[in-house]
């Protein structure tokens, strides 16, 4: 019982670590699509692309990462 709580712990904790990259992919997306354009709607717009675009790929690096780690394991 107590290890199962204690996985449930860790889970929990690596979990909230993401919520630290939600304003960094907002401010590295706003700031990228700044450089871009300087009005604002092309900015938002060209800002929702990029952080698209970095989310998708941290997930598929993340799946990569899970799947090295299941094998390695």
């Amino acid at each position: 019982m107590n290890s199962l709580l204690l996985a449930a712990g860790e889970s929990a904790a690596r979990i909230n670590y993401l919520w630290f990259s939600f304003p960094l992919v907002v401010a590295v997306s706003l700031v990228y699509a700044a450089t871009r354009h300087e009005a604002m709607r092309p900015i938002l717009r060209h800002a929702l692309g990029c952080a698209t675009w970095i989310v998708g790929f941290l997930a598929v690096v993340l799946l990569v990462i899970k799947m090295i780690e299941s094998w390695w394991l």
